[in-house]
Parts: C-alpha cells; structure tokens; sequence
C-alpha cells in the first residue's frame, strides 16, 4: 500500500491557488481513478482508496491548513501502519520555475512550511515528494503569490503540469522513484 498525500489549503477561497497544487493533483488522480475523497475518521483529511496497477494507493489532502499538514500525514502513515518509503508527498514550490515537476526521495524542507511540518510530524526528512514549480513573484509578498489564482495564460500551462504531475505519481507508485527521477525531473511546461 502507498499513500500520496496533497498539500494545500481547505476552503473554497483557496481552491485554485497556486499554495493549493497538492490538492489539484490529488482531485486528477482519484478522478482518472474514480476515487471518491471522504472525511477519514481520525485523520483530519479527505481520502480515497484507489488501485494503480495492482497497488492500493491512499489518496489523501489534509483538512488541516498548509503549516500544520504533518499532523494529518502522520495520523494517516499511523492508521494504516505504513513505512515513510510509502508516503509521497505533492506540493506547490516557488524556487522552481513555473511548470517544471522535481521528484525526490527525500530532503529539506527548502523553506516550504508544509513540508517542514510533515519532516517534524514524522520526525524524518526519508519521505518522497514531487514539487510543482510556480516561479518565484517579480514583486511583492510571497504569500500573496501563492495564495493568489492563476493568470490566464498559466491556467493552460497548469493544466498540463497537473497531467504530467499525475504521471509522476503513477510512475512513483509502479516503478519507483529512482526511474521517475529519471523521467519527470527534466519535464517541463514553460
């Protein structure tokens, strides 16, 4: 079993922000899938089971807002007594360029407070995560980057970033995550 968990923020006002990548890739895989996200018990997330290949995968976007997504990571991997090599991890990243992926099987937080929430929930950096690049803002405050909507013309390049971020995850779950390395970090939506 494997477990790819979304971050992002809940609330209708967030739902198609940049901060909120996480959760656009969870929606696209449990609906290629036909998974249907329900409040899990216990867990403070939504969550849906799906079979990818013959793997069982938990879908998951934490109810918790971004800085405290650990706490609903950590009460999943508890649940259903997985090992941290299960847990995939997809997140916004502003210091990648808009539209490139970046899959690693563990690391830093790189600055991103969600991330660095599920290191200090899980007490561990050996986690999987896929970063959706979003560019760093010209100007003004890097929270009202991310929590801002998309422009016109990035809503397109999104779109496909979402469908290559979706094959990332597939590829993560059947083949690994050294051979998606090999794939999808030099993939890019510019």
């Amino acid at each position: 079993m494997k477990l790819i968990i979304g971050l992002g923020n809940p609330g209708r006002e967030y739902q198609t922000t940049r901060h909120n990548a996480g959760f656009r890739v969870i929606d696209a895989i449990a609906h290629k899938y036909k998974g249907v996200l329900k409040r899990n018990r216990g867990t403070a997330s939504l969550s849906a089971k799906v079979a990818i290949g013959d793997i069982e995968v938990i879908l998951a976007k934490p109810l918790t807002f971004m800085n405290l997504s650990g706490v609903a990571v950590k009460t999943l991997i508890e649940k259903y007594g997985l090992k941290k090599s299960s847990l995939l991890v997809v997140c916004d990243d502003i210091d990648l360029a808009f539209g490139r992926l970046r899959i690693k099987p563990q690391g830093s937080s790189a600055g991103h407070k969600g991330i660095r929430s599920v290191i200090d929930a899980l007490r561990s950096e050996e986690f999987a995560r896929l970063r959706l690049g979003m560019g760093r803002p010209k100007r003004g405050k890097v929270s009202n980057y991310v929590l801002n909507q998309f422009t016109r013309k990035e809503k397109a390049l999104f779109e496909d970033c979402i469908s290559a971020a979706c094959d990332c995850c597939e590829s993560w779950v059947c083949e690994g995550v050294t051979k998606t390395m090999n794939i999808f970090n030099k993939w890019s939506r510019e």
